[in-house]
């Protein structure tokens, strides 16, 4: 009977997902302890999963059996709690968890229509992001892949504004015969910022470059003497943390500056937005409410699965006019949200949800811990660094160290062999041209005795180099 055989498929799937449940399982209890970079080298991934196309499949416990394998000395352990090579995070147990009740849902969280719960998953949740980061309750929001479709997406509500403001529909006429819009970034703004700019047309090197303080920071005083006098429309980028240093632009100066020159204010606070979460480094964005958009990614440094950035915008209409996607079969749903018209995006996963479940589980308060937490740890990390003889760069006001070992060859051979090591894992930088290690301090699960341990490794094998 069909029933029969849908009930057999349905008893082995089951099956096959409690197994998947223990790879994983194995997979959580390895990641304290194993080395941090993969073990496995590139051939054997090839040799192990590659090979001809097959003609015909095999069973899917054995598949995934064979996946966990490769996942098990394949992968770096970024997740885990001595990694500090990227501004990653590592995912919550309860954003996992929630994550995998997304895949089982199996939704299109794009329109009400097709996930109601979706839709009032994200109302809930961006309002207590506008909260948790001391933005204006009335902000719009939509999640996104990441920080960069973030910045894409509130860059986009800003052409949209800056060029209706001079009259000009872009989304109907495009950029032909426009306006010209003044982009002015920080000489430290990271590279999706160029790259959002490029999507939207406006160029990646037709920007100003503001320069910057000897920690990274927009001179806000430069930034008034290249915008005195102008006129037109005009976008100014700002960064809340910079991704090698962790300093912040003055945000509440450049808010003033942009304000009376009729700008509009986009910052990049991929990471460093949430040091709002902290008690004791508010006082860092201060004036990011006075911002016009901003951007951010949450599997950084809120600590959920990837494919997990926000946009706020302070324009619902621009933001709606930037992205909004229209068909005749697509009917709104009277009063309730579509989040499709916030994103550049139609068909997508129930990205909010592990968001969702991440701060509620945390709460306030928990979010603030952990982020202060990291914050100590990258002093801590720096202050071993330091007391050994090594030259850390920057001022340890967030989460990122950066540090020198000698000679550009000196560092960069004390990179390669720490990450060989793999008691560790940091990465390499160039900071106003000098090579650099940078260090960021990111993940829930990273307790002191993490740091200690990864501290006594950086300098041992920094001693055995320069020996």
């Amino acid at each position: 009977m069909p029933g029969q055989n849908i009930s057999e498929k349905r008893k082995e799937a089951y099956s096959l997902l409690a197994g998947v449940q223990q790879h994983v399982s194995d997979w959580f209890s390895s990641i304290e302890n194993r080395p941090v970079q993969a073990i496995m080298s590139t051939d054997e991934m090839r040799r192990l999963l590659g090979g001809p196309l097959p003609d015909e499949g095999i069973a899917p416990e054995i598949l995934t059996g064979t996946l966990a394998e490769a996942g098990m000395t394949g992968t770096v352990a970024s997740a885990g709690p001595r990694y500090f090579g990227f501004v990653v995070g590592g995912s919550l147990p309860v954003a996992v968890a929630a994550d995998w009740l997304v895949s089982a849902w199996d939704q299109n969280a794009g329109i009400y229509a097709l996930s109601p719960l979706n839709s009032v998953i994200e109302q809930i949740t961006g309002s207590w992001l506008l909260e948790l980061a001391g933005l204006r309750p009335t902000m719009s929001f939509g999640f996104v892949t990441g920080g960069h479709m973030a910045n894409f997406t509130g860059l986009a509500a800003a052409r949209h504004r800056v060029l209706r403001d001079a009259g000009w529909d872009v989304e109907a006429d495009g950029l032909f015969g426009a306006p010209s819009i003044d982009v002015v970034v920080s000489e430290e703004a990271h590279y999706t910022i160029s790259t959002a700019l490029r999507l939207l047309g406006l160029g990646a090197n037709r920007v100003r470059r503001i320069p910057t303080d000897g920690q990274g920071r927009m001179r806000a005083d430069e930034l008034a003497v290249a915008l005195r006098g102008q006129k037109g429309p005009c976008i100014v980028c700002a960064q809340a943390g910079n991704v090698n240093t962790g300093a912040f632009d003055p945000l509440e100066k450049i808010a003033e500056i942009a304000k009376n020159r009729g700008a509009w204010l986009h910052v990049d606070g991929a990471f460093g937005l949430w040091a709002a979460a902290s008690p004791q480094r508010t006082a860092l964005v201060r004036g990011i409410e006075k911002a016009d958009s901003v951007a951010t990614d949450a599997h950084k440094w809120l600590n959920v699965p990837y494919d997990c950035g926000v946009a706020f915008c302070s324009d619902e209409a621009a933001h709606r006019s930037a992205m909004s996607l229209a068909a005749a079969y697509i009917v709104a749903t009277h009063g309730e949200r579509d989040p499709h018209e916030f994103t550049p995006e139609e068909s997508r996963r129930a990205r909010a949800i592990p968001l969702y479940a991440a701060v509620r589980s945390l709460g306030r308060r928990g979010i603030g811990e952990m982020i202060e937490r990291n914050c100590r740890q990258a002093r801590r990390f720096a202050d071993a660094l330091r007391n050994a003889g090594h030259a850390v760069l920057n001022d340890v006001v967030l989460n990122q160290v950066l540090v020198s070992f000698g000679t550009t060859a000196q560092t960069n051979r004390t990179i390669a062999a720490i990450q060989e090591e793999g008691t560790c894992w940091c990465g390499g930088t160039v900071w106003k041209g000098r090579t650099a290690m940078r260090i960021s301090v990111s993940n829930w699960s990273t307790t002191d005795e993490d740091i200690d341990m990864s501290a006594k490794a950086v300098i041992r094998v920094a001693r055995n180099q320069q020996g």
